[in-house]
């Protein structure tokens, strides 16, 4: 082992003392950004290369999420922005996401899958593979984790409120009367992650402190870290650094 390694070894321990009683995120949605910036960086042409090797961080930030006692884990994979890369591009992307659901959601892994996204603007096949990968894990009882394909915060919101007032329509209450009635907690119902807590914490790798339209709604009082190294060199440590700084927030939520 190098001598790095073993320094960054006992650096991670030193940072799991210090969490020992400390308060954790019940929910963690993550940005997965710079795996393109991080492929060119190291010599590929093929920006896809980097969504290969970024792909195989995730299991592995899942398992730290479940040490640490994270009940929801929210991965954003793909953005309704991103739907418009070239199909060059886009086609191996989406197969890497269909490979990623598959494995997620093997007989030997513990979570338990939600697609969150406008499912409907994906290929009818990555779609179908999405949602079955979703319902194979139903019953299982592990850390859950949201795969957030296709997704955008402003979508969301707008399909809430549609969702909303087909309900209503079809229970025939009078828009007069569900303006009256109308608040926060409506909308909530109809979210991409109604019945699951908001995000305590937000980690965005590459460098990047913006939100793009992550889980907007939810995020109202939510911390945020913004980590600068790219996704596919995201380490336990810096996980572990988002935790204790998240554990030092004096979380106020609006107060």
């Amino acid at each position: 082992m190098a001598v790095r390694d073993v320094l960054y070894s006992l650096y991670e321990r030193r940072l799991v003392r210090k969490l020992t009683g400390a308060p954790r995120p019940r929910h963690v949605g993550v940005i997965l950004d710079g795996n393109r910036r991080w492929a060119r960086e190291a010599g590929f042409d093929d920006p896809n290369e980097g969504h290969h090797v970024g792909a195989r961080k995730i299991e592995q930030v899942l398992g730290w999420c479940t040490d640490q006692g994270v009940e929801v884990v929210t991965l954003w994979l793909l953005s309704t922005d991103n739907l418009s890369r070239p199909e060059s591009e886009l086609a191996p992307l989406l197969r890497i996401i269909e490979g990623v659901a598959t494995d997620l959601a093997a007989d030997d892994q513990p979570w338990r899958l939600r697609m969150v996204g406008a499912l409907d603007l994906l290929p009818a096949e990555t779609s179908r593979i999405l949602k079955d990968a979703a319902e194979r894990t139903h019953s299982k009882t592990g850390t859950s984790v949201n795969i957030a394909v296709g997704y955008g915060g402003r979508r969301e919101i707008a399909d809430a409120v549609r969702s909303l007032l087909h309900e209503h329509a079809s229970l025939g209450t009078p828009i007069e009367q569900l303006a009256e009635v109308l608040d926060v907690d409506h909308i909530a119902e109809h979210l991409y992650t109604k019945g699951q807590p908001d995000p305590d914490l937000v980690i965005r790798t590459s460098g990047e402190q913006r939100l793009s339209g992550f889980l907007l709604w939810q995020s109202a009082h939510s911390e945020f870290y913004f980590c600068d190294a790219h996704w596919p060199d995201f380490r336990r440590t810096d996980f572990l650094r988002a935790l204790r700084d998240y554990a030092k927030r004096n979380r106020r939520f609006g107060v």
